[in-house]
């Protein structure tokens, strides 16, 4: 398939597990009953981004309630989705993972966010090393419809992460996050728009709504920018969902136009056949 439709659903967040929960499966309904073939939920769709709730919310893949949730709504509506991602407890510890789900509900991957947001910057401290541990697997999901490199809001400022992921063949990102009131107005465009010309991909970013309420506000404005960098579309701050057309013909049309790719001259894609090795 050439091109597709893909849905953003940027939620508002609330302190309410089974809310947000079946939130997003109203908002999954949606999408699907809109056409789409692809839906993205944004980061810690489950849960508050704070790091006093991950413990509290966290969940094992093995019983879940969010992704038990989110599984039945991916299968019942025959949709591709990227469950955003939930504060997951493996082995003692707790990730931020993205769990993606083929149409039938099956589990095809999961990404567990590398790059932990730990800064010190006037107006915010945040140190999500506090609870979270980082993921150490780089993650691109093969599927008829496209490839997919997956990475989770502050891996954005990485940009060996992407190009990496783009040599293994991905020709679209999907990145939930949720950038801040203070960090949003001033990166999260320009980051976004340079990751999909710098590697000549789609890139689909999804954030939660702002909700006031929470001592963390989320900026919203979730995107999807095409291989050349142009904006498809782009929410605000109000809770919607947001559509594109993937077309994977115009991103094979960019790179023969423009061919960076082949042309490059560094040896950064070797670092593909040691990719663990580079996170360490």
């Amino acid at each position: 398939m050439s091109s597709f439709k893909i849905a953003i659903c940027q939620m508002r967040v609330v302190d309410d597990k089974q809310v947000n929960i079946d939130k997003a499966k109203s908002m999954i309904k949606e999408s699907t009953d809109n056409g789409a073939d692809m839906v993205v939920l944004p980061e810690m769709f489950n849960c508050p981004y704070d790091t006093q709730k991950f413990s509290a919310y966290a969940e094992s893949a093995d019983d879940s309630p969010s992704l038990k949730t989110v599984s039945m709504a991916a299968n019942m509506n025959d949709v591709y989705l990227f469950a955003g991602s939930i504060p997951e407890l493996l082995d003692g510890n707790i990730y931020n993972s993205c769990f993606i789900f083929n149409r039938n509900g099956e589990v095809l991957d999961v990404y567990r966010k590398m790059h932990l947001f730990d800064v010190d910057i006037p107006g915010m401290i945040f140190k999500e090393s506090e609870t979270v541990t980082a993921g150490n697997k780089i993650t691109v999901v093969d599927m008829d419809l496209t490839n997919v490199g997956m990475a989770i809001c502050y891996d954005i400022r990485f940009p060996e992460l992407f190009r990496i992921m783009t040599l293994k063949k991905a020709g679209l990102m999907v990145v939930p996050g949720a950038f801040n009131m203070k960090t949003g107005p001033a990166h999260w465009k320009i980051l976004i728009r340079a990751r999909a010309i710098d590697n000549q991909v789609y890139m689909v970013v999804a954030s939660p709504a702002p909700n006031e309420d929470l001592p963390y506000v989320a900026y919203g404005h979730s995107l999807i920018v095409d291989p050349w960098g142009k904006v498809l579309c782009e929410a605000g701050k109000d809770e919607e969902i947001i559509y594109a057309t993937i077309d994977t013909s115009y991103t094979d049309k960019i790179r023969r136009e423009l061919p960076i790719l082949k042309n490059r001259r560094t040896d950064i894609y070797k670092l593909i056949e040691i990719d663990n090795e580079l996170i360490k």
